[in-house]
């Protein structure tokens, strides 16, 4: 995939964001001509600006949801392929501006694909929804491609929307029936679980929260659904799906044109404290203070089926538990005790792709 994506021109949707900055440095160290259309960071401290970004490619601070004007930057900066990850992300802050979320969300969805219709210049488009786009049944079964969309709560209401509104543009505007006939982009869905690794600072997620308690706060973590389980896996794991996708969808391949799940192996599902007191025990400090909040809607069980991706892509989830967790620890340890992350960043991606 190095090979593929060097002088490859790609647009990032939520470049400024936790996933968006992995894959902006990840496509900067293969070479890639990256462009990134997003608002300002809304963290402090943010990965973006922590890795120089704002320095390293051309940023377009931004509403998606604005056509017009994302039209007239896809027609000015021509981009090859598109991956839109840009979201209101946070479950909690969806409860508070669920007309945001859903706006952002689904209608910033279809302002991106039919900004890419009209422009008709991008080839490949890689729409990044989430793993809470299932319809919650209440079992054990991971939830595979074909199974129910739905959302109990606002956020995930909202990413079921915008991944029907990016089946609905599959079909209706780039089905890969028509392809090289009527048009010349294909599109796919990528699906992932619960992302962490370095560099999360968002409001209302495990890890940061693990961070901000004890190295900021130095106050005990508090666990609000400390028994729910979650499909754990570093980030840099979907992005390679996302990447391969990205790939195969450029190179024309109608059948990859669908949906995908992209999830860790099997034994990264862990419940919230099990992941919280293992990082702990990594850091070497800090507490666990529980206190359930009934208050919010919250899934209890949530497993993905990856065996799609691992027979029909060729993409299979690398990391063990143990790694990803810590992996995860080194880099806020990086952080917190030295300051400088670029370092360890860029090893931990050539790491991954075993790249030297």
């Amino acid at each position: 995939m190095k090979d593929f994506y060097r002088g490859k021109r790609v647009l990032i949707t939520g470049h400024t964001g936790f996933k968006g900055s992995w894959l902006t440095e990840i496509l900067l160290q293969w070479e890639a001509e990256v462009v990134g259309v997003a608002l300002a960071p809304a963290a402090n401290p943010n990965l973006f600006t922590l890795l120089g970004h704002q320095r390293k490619i051309a940023s377009y601070f931004c509403d998606i949801r604005d056509t017009a004007n994302f039209k007239q930057i896809l027609i000015q900066e021509q981009p090859e392929i598109v991956f839109h990850l840009a979201a209101q992300p946070l479950v909690r802050r969806s409860y508070d501006e669920p007309l945001l979320t859903f706006s952002t969300n689904a209608t910033g969805t279809a302002s991106v694909l039919d900004a890419i219709k009209q422009v008709n210049t991008v080839k490949a488009v890689v729409v990044v929804t989430t793993d809470k786009v299932y319809k919650d049944q209440d079992w054990v079964y991971p939830y595979r491609e074909i199974d129910m969309l739905g959302g109990y709560d606002p956020y995930s209401a909202s990413k079921a929307a915008a991944d029907i509104i990016a089946q609905s543009y599959m079909q209706s505007f780039f089905n890969p029936k028509d392809y090289k006939i009527k048009h010349d982009t294909l599109v796919a869905i990528a699906r992932a679980g619960n992302v962490i690794g370095g560099g999360d600072w968002s409001v209302d997620r495990l890890i940061p929260e693990i961070m901000r308690s004890v190295y900021e706060k130095s106050v005990p973590v508090l666990l609000r659904y400390p028994k729910a389980v979650r499909p754990w896996e570093h980030v840099l794991e979907p992005l390679s799906g996302y990447l391969l996708l990205g790939q195969r969808l450029f190179a024309g391949q109608t059948r990859c044109a669908e949906a995908w799940n992209f999830g860790p192996l099997s034994e990264s599902f862990e419940s919230v404290e099990s992941v919280t007191r293992t990082m702990l025990e990594h850091i070497g400090r800090g507490s666990v203070l529980i206190e359930p909040q009934p208050d919010l809607h919250e899934t209890h069980l949530l497993r993905l089926d990856v065996s799609k991706a691992i027979t029909e892509l060729g993409w299979q989830p690398t990391l063990t538990y143990k790694q990803t967790i810590n992996d995860t620890a080194l880099w806020y340890k990086e952080y917190y005790e030295r300051g400088d992350v670029k370092a360890i960043t860029s090893s931990q991606i050539k790491s991954f792709f075993n790249i030297s």
